[in-house]
């Protein structure tokens, strides 16, 4: 019961890793057709963008499928990816984007630097100079704002 707890968890901890680098080199690389949605505005609550997210969901159902037909750890990787999944939603789209009835406002120095953070990755139009690329943890505003007028000086 403690390994599987600690294969989600820890698989939880490590989807940060991956979604930081999918959403650099994927979402903003070669499958910016489908996010460009997100950085662009729209009309209602879907965007191709959300096609990511039900990727993500479609993975940690295999996961768990497969670990249920036996490969017992499976289940729990799958868990720690579909809770990253719905901590995203609530985070990203809840959060960050307030897609909720009530906006809900960032209360505590976590909650607001990771919120600004968000602010300065779409303070960037286009899919080439953008900083901050993870979804629970974004580097110190002010190196998030020198990477910002670096990369300006640059184009």
């Amino acid at each position: 019961m403690l390994l599987n707890f600690v294969v989600l968890i820890g698989t939880l901890v490590a989807m940060e890793g991956v979604g930081t680098l999918a959403h650099k080199y994927i979402m903003h690389g070669w499958g910016w057709w489908l996010h460009r949605s997100h950085h662009e505005p729209h009309l209602g609550m879907l965007e191709t963008n959300d096609l990511y997210l039900l990727a993500l969901g479609i993975i940690a159902a295999v996961l768990v499928a497969l670990g249920k037909a036996g490969h017992a750890p499976l289940q729990w990787v799958g868990g720690g990816v579909a809770s990253y999944g719905i901590l995203y939603v609530l985070a990203h789209d809840g959060f960050f984007h307030r897609h909720w009835p009530r906006k809900p406002r960032p209360i505590n120095r976590y909650l607001k630097r990771l919120h600004r953070a968000h602010r300065l990755h779409h303070a960037v139009k286009g899919r080439t100079g953008s900083v901050s690329f993870g979804f629970f943890y974004a580097p110190p505003l002010k190196v998030l704002k020198r990477q910002l007028q670096a990369r300006r000086r640059r184009n």
